[in-house]
């Protein structure tokens, strides 16, 4: 095993594709897959479920990635420390790709104007993955989400709230996203579509579609890589979608749907509560001053 084929290994699980895979790592895709069967006969595991040319991780392949991560931080900081230079101290932050877009592009910028000798590592995930990677130490903090009201949201999920400090950030307004001639929405018995157009299953907001939707209507959910995805099965009349009002406020065609309002969802931002790093006490002091600005002078 060597760290070229867990740089391939990642960047593969990364993109879902050897194609683009190869053509970020600048390699043929003959050679991607060459390495790929190679590391997998190494750890005697199939780490990747291949259909068509669409790569997803096993659940090997999945437990295989944290270590991959590991050896390649590890061998980072070795280079680091052969070198005679001392490792930059580093925040790694997971978040929801709803949050990275439609909140984090000033925060981002005002902590690296206040802290530029901190790197900051973006990781984007879905609550459920992004949650289980701050509890086994690989992200300092996450940015995720719970329905207003239900305190109890994350232990139902099978994780230890104890283990957790939390700071609830935003206030996000989750909304069913329906073509612009459907008749208006009050019960799932009023969806006149044929499937939930959503995230991956780890999505808090597509956990919440679906129990909403389920309470009365039986609709299958077909999974989709993005909000612009989401939004385009919408507009072609293929599906009812959910997502935050904030991202469907930057969208195109937004004016071209109608919504159904699903409530209140809070954004926290979790860390685990024994190891708060200074980087991370500093990153969420701003971003609870970006959600709470102060008020100005009269």
């Amino acid at each position: 095993m060597d760290l070229s084929s867990l740089e391939i290994f990642l960047v593969v699980a990364e993109e879902g594709s050897v194609t683009r895979a190869a053509k970020r790592l600048s390699r043929a895709p003959s050679n991607v897959t060459t390495r790929i069967q190679a590391l997998e006969g190494q750890m005697d595991a199939a780490l990747f479920s291949r259909d068509g040319k669409r790569m997803t991780l096993t659940p090997e392949g999945q437990l295989f990635v944290s270590y991959a991560r590991r050896l390649m931080a590890l061998a980072g900081e070795a280079q680091l420390a052969l070198k005679g230079a001392r490792p930059r101290p580093t925040l790694r932050l997971g978040t929801m790709e709803s949050t990275a877009a439609s909140r984090l592009p000033p925060v981002l910028a005002h902590f690296n104007d206040e802290n530029p000798g901190i790197a900051l590592k973006l990781t984007l995930g879905a609550t459920r993955e992004l949650t289980k990677a701050v509890l086994s130490g690989e992200l300092d903090c996450a940015l995720i989400a719970t329905p207003q009201g239900e305190p109890g949201w994350l232990s139902s999920a099978g994780v230890d709230a104890d283990d957790l400090h939390s700071a609830r950030v935003y206030e996000e307004d989750l909304l069913l996203v329906l073509p612009p001639h459907h008749a208006a929405v009050a019960a799932p018995q009023d969806i006149r579509l044929p499937a939930l157009a959503a995230l991956e299953p780890g999505c808090t907001y597509r956990q919440i579609a679906e129990r909403w939707v389920r309470g009365g209507a039986s609709l299958p959910t077909v999974e989709m890589t993005s909000y612009h995805a989401i939004l385009a099965q919408v507009v072609a009349g293929n599906a009812v979608g959910v997502m935050p009002r904030s991202v469907l406020d930057m969208l195109p065609w937004r004016a071209e749907v109608t919504v159904h309002r699903l409530g209140p969802v809070d954004t926290l931002l979790i860390s685990r509560r024994e190891q708060r790093s200074d980087p991370l006490q500093a990153f969420e002091q701003i971003m609870l001053m970006s959600a709470n600005p102060p008020a100005k002078l009269q």
